[in-house]
């Protein structure tokens, strides 16, 4: 299938942070995936995913890429307002786009991943949705389904697993984003699961390597398994011997190519199942 590619803004507040829209060929409506980039926090952009996220287009899938606010200019909370807010602007957008605001999905990689489970896991915090959209100003960031690669569910014990392996690099870019070990808790998907403190969880797609550098493959497995208890529908694949970013790098390859049927084949059955039980209750 054919796509699409052009650049909007999405940001009242600032105008230099676009999103990159790859939209199918055909009248649609599509489901609609919000794809928030990787890079610890402190670099990538909108365009970082684009391999994929042409993958994803091309199956019929409407992919929305985002820019949003990055140190020095800003760190946590300011990239989860801008997610917040770039979520609400699909919703009220993607329609006019091609797509289906009724099924509305993220797909987070590393970094990625960690700021849309917060934004999926507490909606209504104020300061997450401090950013006013003018055009919409009801629309909500619910987000129907979430595909995280690699996520990073647990910043804190990454970040003190950075420290103590000598993985300087990383510990220099938490510092960057989070100040403090304390933001670090507050912000924390792992912890909120934990105590209880998360909006109901949308189904959720989870793709790791067993030989992440970045992440113990460990952390990430023990999220999926509690995200599970907590009520989350969620599926988690592990790719053994794979890397960090293992379908970026490798994506040629037999765990490349199955991540990207997976990713695929989910947002396709998601959509199925939210479009038949809305049908349904409609009856």
């Amino acid at each position: 299938m054919n796509v699409t590619v052009s650049d909007l803004g999405y940001a009242p507040h600032d105008r230099s942070l676009q999103a990159r829209v790859y939209r199918p060929a055909g009248a649609g409506p599509y489901p609609v995936v919000i794809d928030v980039h990787g890079g610890v926090w402190n670099s990538g952009d909108r365009t970082t995913g684009e391999m994929l996220d042409r993958v994803i287009a091309a199956s019929g899938v409407l992919v929305v890429a985002i820019d949003f606010r990055q140190p020095p200019a800003a760190g946590y909370p300011a990239s989860i307002a801008d997610v917040h807010l770039a979520t609400r602007w699909a919703r009220a957008h993607a329609a006019e786009l091609g797509g289906d605001p009724r099924v509305v999905g993220g797909l987070g990689t590393s970094s990625g991943g960690h700021q849309l489970l917060l934004v999926a896991m507490r909606p209504g915090d104020p300061r997450y949705a401090a950013l006013p959209l003018p055009e919409a100003p009801e629309e909500t960031a619910r987000l129907d389904f979430l595909i995280l690669c690699w996520p990073i569910v647990d910043p804190l014990a990454r970040y003190r697993w950075a420290g103590a392996n000598g993985k300087q690099k990383l510990v220099d870019r938490h510092d960057a984003y989070w100040g403090t070990e304390a933001a670090m808790a507050e912000g924390n998907p792992r912890l909120l699961l934990d105590g209880g403190r998360h909006a109901p969880l949308p189904p959720a797609l989870i793709l790791q390597g067993s030989q992440d550098q970045n992440i113990p493959h460990e952390i990430v497995a023990d999220f999926g398994q509690r995200y599970g208890q907590a009520g989350g529908p969620v599926r988690f694949e592990l790719f053994d011997g794979e890397p960090h970013g293992f379908i970026k790098r490798r994506p040629d390859e037999p765990a490349g190519r199955r991540s990207m049927d997976l990713i695929v084949a989910f947002i396709k059955d998601t959509a199925r199942s939210l479009t038949t039980a809305r049908s349904e209750s409609n009856a």
